[in-house]
């Protein structure tokens, strides 16, 4: 009894650990006070002010709108890249496997100028052209990552039997492969977006001079010291990416109950 409440403490004091920052920030965005020092009282005025900003509102289309385009892109190029991979012979496969972790496990400073020396390098204007590939290099991994486990579960006959009943390639692929691998897919396009609209380093050594998404500019304000929006504007991108996480954590789990089902 002792044991599982220590247990139980521990984790409780980790969790607080590492979102008691997140709690104070979420608190203070509604402070009507600028001082971080006392509590003036209950306010929406800091995300009223947040949406009359254009610059923010600037930096949110962009990030909207790289992230969209980014994720559907890396979604297209890494679900076709991972039937790929899956088909290959197992040496080519670990070797190629060893490759597509490479980015995941780079740090983004160094992919970063990276792709900043490469853009230079074929003489590519940074800005909005520049951050969108960049998007695209980073995020496809990890859709690779997200469609490979459900390859491996589909049973290969599935595809051969569709094209023995007289179905063509596509239409095997489309209506056979693809709704079994769907929760993969959909798993690998919202963690694209997320970590394109959670972005930062990458996007600072890739992006030009009028083209910034929200990291960029929280990390402009927050150099000329604190404002009430930059809490605010954190607290709404905390809550869109919770949200995303929560809908990816769902289906992977109904994916799973689906598979256990099916045994």
């Amino acid at each position: 009894m002792v044991g599982r409440f220590m247990q139980r403490f521990y984790v409780f004091l980790i969790f607080l650990f590492l979102y008691a920052p997140i709690i104070v920030l979420i608190v203070f965005s509604f402070n009507s006070s600028k001082s971080r020092g006392h509590w003036d009282g209950v306010t929406l005025k800091w995300y009223l002010d947040l949406f009359r900003d254009p610059q923010i509102m600037k930096a949110l289309y962009y990030s909207l709108v790289i992230g969209i385009l980014s994720s559907a892109v890396a979604t297209v190029v890494g679900t076709g890249a991972a039937i790929g991979i899956d088909n290959m012979t197992r040496f080519k496969k670990k070797m190629v496997m060893n490759l597509t972790y490479l980015p995941v496990l780079n740090p983004d400073i160094v992919t970063g100028i990276s792709l900043m020396l490469l853009f230079i390098f074929v003489n590519m204007k940074l800005g909005f052209l520049s951050l969108l590939f960049a998007h695209i290099t980073f995020n496809i991994p990890y859709v690779i990552l997200s469609v490979l486990p459900k390859l491996k579960q589909l049973n290969r006959h599935l595809y051969e039997a569709a094209l023995d009943l007289g179905a063509t390639p596509w239409t095997a692929f489309k209506k056979v492969i693809l709704p079994e691998i769907m929760p993969g897919v959909v798993t690998g396009a919202l963690l694209a977006f997320t970590l394109s609209l959670d972005d930062f380093v990458i996007s600072f050594f890739t992006t030009g001079s009028g083209v910034s998404n929200l990291s960029i500019v929280i990390y402009s304000m927050a150099r000329r010291g604190i404002n009430p929006k930059i809490n605010a504007l954190s607290t709404l991108m905390f809550i869109s990416v919770l949200l995303l996480l929560i809908i990816v954590d769902r289906r992977m789990s109904k994916d799973q109950v689906k598979g256990e089902s099916r045994v």
